[in-house]
């Protein structure tokens, strides 16, 4: 399978290169109008199919991998290093990205998917799709390009000869990675990442060709939309892995490979937002095609983070010399960027200017700048280690106290520019118009705060000003003030639909978001991002317990109390593990028992913890088994109390359905007219009319 796999990478790079030297020349004659003796138009189709046999033979190389970590062909170092005899089967898929060589193959694999789909769809605009295809080529030969000779994935053992002895066993899988949300949220994230080289492909071959017209924007919107959400549930599996496989307690530490993931999605989220305003004012086109490029570029940086072994992480691989292949080709693509924009920034020459500050336009400016403003602050943490050693020779660390202090306050004015959004009309409003929008909201906040308070949430300790307190108190108070401006958005535009079909409120809210799905999933999409806020501002009050716990023993933390009632061995061909069984009270009553778990991994020799949680709405009960005291031969066992923890996970549901429902075309005017009877039809209310 090595031969065959190398094989296949080497014919997939052949044919990427292909695919960009053919498309370049074919779309300058094209561009030129000069004669040649192979029709440009023929010379670009085979390109096309260049492309596509690429993707066959970059999915013949993975599956070699896959089939070599399945048959246990620990020839192949690569495999030796990952994978062992008794690997469940799950888990032998996850060998292909649990490594460096492996992952780069991953991304390569995806990019080839990505491009067959977008080469099947080349008639929807054959000029713009051979710009975008060719485009993605040159990604893809970067990426082959590192496959074929710094990072080969099917290196054989050194010194190994055909037929000759190799290794009974492999050394196995990470145990971090052996959990069942490693085998969706890797794939789920590359998902993401190399999704916006999509966005990015149609951005500057558009540039390129200066493209007439807003069409490109809303084929890139679309490509964006999905990537956002295979990049959003990457993130949140990341968060819930973190959550219940390492036992800290906590699910996000401001990670450096956890910033790489977060920054092109606040990026990506500027661009879904500005974007409306070229579609609908001519505004912005500069801003937009930098978005994308920047999003795109952050995703490379965040692989060479990963793969260069630049900082250091548990999520990142080890030192590597590919950092080097991922800067040259960073600066190629910014040098390209910045050489299209100056040659055609002609093109992007604004229709329109923005007329009041207190509009919804000026709503999306004021987000995208806070979206930005986050983005660099932690670009600027992430990069400062590296920055400070290379300055001072010193590597200086910068932890999650720093963005917590910034990013925390950056995030609540997001979350209030979510709200004020929605209730500000397009071009400009009147005093009046803001006056009958607000009024419910800051009653809602205002309600919020004083229940909050009532229940004992206080914002001040011994006498001082206590930031997490504070801050919960400020995020339930603008979280209460949106969710009931948005409420009050679907509410009204239900009313008048309910009015004029004579349905209940609810078939009425259904059809008012098919009428206008992108708006309305949007909405939908805030209010799924306002309730995982809610569950983070939950971390201000989490509690947590150490104790050693002798047979019989009790712990007590919250409203609950832990007995220690035994322990127990297991054991498999993949790992040995100890448990602690504990009864958990509460008011004197049993109410279940939890066993937090401890392995050893037999391959590795590594031992890993596995956490016991209960969840409920209210907190989740998060308890380690931390292993056994040597001097005294007692486990240890911790224990946590983190509320709302289980909003974060239900947020991310809504996240999800409301992409869905923005992705969905909307009812087409003579199909949504069907739907109502034309003796009971009544004029479109405002609320109804336009997008977002």
């Amino acid at each position: 399978m090595a031969a065959f796999g190398s094989f296949c990478l080497l014919i997939a790079l052949v044919l990427a290169a292909y695919n960009l030297v053919a498309g370049s020349v074919a779309l300058r004659l094209i561009a030129t109008g000069r004669p040649a003796r192979i029709s440009p138009e023929r010379l670009a189709d085979t390109a096309r199919r260049a492309g596509i046999a690429g993707f066959i033979a970059v999915s013949g190389a993975a599956f070699a991998l896959v089939w070599a970590a399945f048959t246990n062909d620990f020839s192949i170092t690569y495999i030796l290093e990952h994978s062992n005899r008794a690997l469940p089967i799950p888990y032998k898929f996850a060998a292909l990205w649990s490594g460096q060589e492996g992952s780069l193959l991953l991304w390569a694999w995806l990019l080839g998917t990505y491009g067959f789909i977008l080469r099947l769809r080349h008639k929807t605009d054959v000029k713009l799709y051979a710009y975008a295809g060719t485009i993605l080529a040159g990604v893809q030969v970067f990426f082959l390009l590192i496959l074929n000779f710094a990072a080969p994935p099917f290196s054989l053992l050194p010194g190994y000869v055909a037929g000759g002895a190799i290794p009974a066993d492999g050394n196995g899988l990470n145990p971090l990675l052996q959990y069942p949300e490693m085998v969706i949220h890797p794939p789920m994230l590359y998902l993401g990442y190399v999704g916006f080289s999509v966005p990015f492909a149609f951005a500057l071959g558009a540039l390129m060709m200066r493209y007439p017209g807003e069409k490109w924007i809303r084929i890139t919107r679309a490509w964006t939309m999905v990537t956002w959400l295979f990049l959003t549930c990457g993130i949140f599996l990341g968060m819930h892995w973190a959550y219940a496989v390492l036992g800290w307690g906590g699910y996000w530490g401001w990670d450096p490979v956890e910033n790489a993931s977060f920054m092109p999605w606040l990026t990506g989220t500027a661009f879904l937002h500005s974007v409306m305003m070229q579609e609908r004012k001519g505004m912005m086109k500069s801003w937009n095609v930098w978005l994308i490029f920047s999003t795109f570029l952050l995703t490379m940086l965040g692989t060479t983070l990963t793969r260069g072994g630049l900082v250091s992480s548990v999520h990142a691989f080890a030192q590597s010399p590919i950092g080097t292949w991922f800067v040259v080709f960073m600066g190629i693509v910014l040098a390209v960027c910045i050489f299209t924009y100056v040659l055609q920034r002609s093109h992007l020459h604004t229709e329109h200017h923005l007329e009041s500050l207190v509009s919804r336009e000026s709503s999306f400016l004021f987000n995208n700048l806070v979206l930005l403003t986050a983005c660099f602050v932690i670009l600027w943490g992430t990069l400062f280690p590296i920055i400070s050693e290379y300055v001072q020779g010193t590597k200086v660390t910068v932890g999650a106290p720093f963005y917590n202090r910034v990013a925390v306050p950056i995030g609540l004015f997001l979350v209030f520019l979510t709200g004020v959004g929605p209730l500000l009309p397009w071009r400009a409003t009147s005093f009046k118009a803001i006056k009958r929008n607000f009024v419910l909201p800051v009653i809602a906040l205002w309600v919020t705060v004083i229940v909050c308070l009532a229940v004992g949430v206080r914002p001040w300790k011994d006498g001082a000003l206590d930031s997490g307190s504070f801050y919960a108190l400020v995020a339930f108070s603008v979280s209460a003030a949106v969710l009931t401006a948005i409420a009050s958005e679907f509410l009204r535009g239900a009313s008048v639909i309910a009015r004029q079909t004579r349905r209940n409120l609810f078939a009425a809210t259904w059809l008012l978001m098919r009428r206008n799905t992108r708006r309305y999933g949007g909405y939908l999409v805030h209010i799924g991002v306002v309730v995982v806020v809610i569950g983070l501002a939950g971390t201000a009050f989490n509690q947590s317990v150490e104790s050693e716990m002798g047979l019989h023993s009790t712990m007590r933390i919250g409203p609950y109390t832990l007995e220690q009632v035994g322990a127990s061995q297991d054991s498999n061909l993949n790992y040995s593990s100890e448990f602690a069984m504990l009864d958990v009270y509460q008011g004197g009553k049993k109410i279940y028992q939890i066993t937090p778990e401890r392995r050893f991994y037999l391959a590795s020799g590594q031992p890993q913890t596995m956490v016991a949680i209960h969840s409920t709405p209210e907190w989740d009960l998060y308890v380690v088994y931390e292993g056994t005291n040597p001097d005294t031969g007692l486990p240890i066992i911790k224990a946590f109390l983190n509320p709302l923890v289980g909003w974060i996970w239900f947020g991310l549901v809504v996240i999800v359905f409301g992409t869905f429902v923005a992705l969905v075309p909307s009812l087409t005017p003579a199909t949504a007219a069907l739907r109502v009877p034309a003796a009971q039809a009544a004029p479109m209310a405002p609320a109804l009319k336009g997008g977002d």
